[in-house]
């Protein structure tokens, strides 16, 4: 499928029964709510993904589904985390053999690599596929940034035409803009900066409260693109107390909670990961609460 790195790609949580089995019901179920609420890809196996926890197999079988889900309306992507080269080309031609659309792809894993050692393992990664590739841009909680001089370094490898920022600088969007116009698509991967990385010219966002409240995320996007700037901004005043739920250690925990209090997922994680408890867990589900109880009313975003 040809598509553009435009709009709103959901991190999708994966979702596991009491047995600690893949919950296929529920992930169809929160896909589905994704569709219903005009996003425009989806992401499997991301760090909010538990990815780092799911067997190939597993992987396999979330791609597959999904993609059985979408039934060619919107494309998915399948995010490569791995720990060498090989094992990453490995991941990218079986994402390639299961149907999906595209790639984001990490710098690699727990080895902190140089510069050089970066861009080349990007590029071997992307010369393996023909798979349109987003890199993921990191550095706060993987300890490599990818520079513009790096991204110059990529201009050569033609897939590779994207980059989820999650800097947190909000700057980095125009450094990137000034640079390479629009040859690598800017989504913002911050879910509080999404709203100011959109105004900034960011052409997509990588959310994850999307997981919960799809209809919400959607439509400050397409507010902003529309120029209706104070609408989006009323939804983004009420949205920031559970937008800043992502940016915590415990973040699929919380998107997790938020998920069962809105009736598209629950809160089963995959030890060593286990769900909150005493009084963070209050913290947390008190803004869930609140939120939902303030919930704003939304213009009829999908048809603008």
């Amino acid at each position: 499928m040809k598509f553009e790195w435009k709009g709103v790609f959901p991190a999708i949580t994966t979702p596991f029964t009491q047995d600690d089995k893949l919950d296929l019901d529920m992930f169809s179920k929160n896909i589905q709510a994704q569709i219903e609420a005009g996003v425009n890809g989806i992401v499997i196996g991301g760090s909010l993904g538990e990815a780092s926890t799911l067997a190939p197999e597993e992987k396999s079988v979330l791609v597959k589904g999904t993609l059985k889900i979408l039934s060619g309306r919107i494309p998915v992507i399948v995010n490569i985390a791995e720990q060498s080269t090989k094992q990453a080309i490995l991941t990218a031609e079986k994402a390639e053999e299961d149907g999906a659309d595209g790639l984001m792809l990490l710098p690699p894993m727990k080895y902190k690599a140089t510069d050089y050692e970066t861009v080349e393992y990007f590029k071997a990664v992307a010369n393996s596929t023909s798979l349109p590739v987003m890199i993921y841009n990191n550095p706060v909680d993987y300890k490599i940034e990818v520079t513009p001089d790096m991204f110059e370094q990529l201009l050569d490898c033609g897939n590779i035409n994207a980059v989820k920022d999650s800097t947190r600088d909000i700057n980095n969007i125009t450094r990137m803009i000034n640079r390479f116009g629009g040859r690598f698509k800017v989504l913002t991967g911050v879910d509080p900066l999404g709203m100011e990385s959109l105004l900034m010219g960011a052409h997509g966002w990588v959310a994850g409260l999307v997981c919960a409240f799809p209809r919400e995320t959607v439509a400050i996007y397409r507010l902003i693109k529309a120029g209706r700037i104070d609408e989006a901004l009323k939804i983004n005043r009420w949205f920031l107390p559970l937008l800043e739920l992502d940016i915590s250690p415990q973040l699929v925990q919380n998107i997790k909670l938020a998920e069962a209090a809105t009736g598209i997922g629950t809160e089963n994680v995959r030890p060593p990961r286990l769900p909150l408890t005493g009084k963070e867990r209050e913290r947390v589900q008190a803004i869930i609460d609140n939120s939902i109880k303030t919930r704003p009313e939304l213009p009829d975003y999908l048809n603008m």
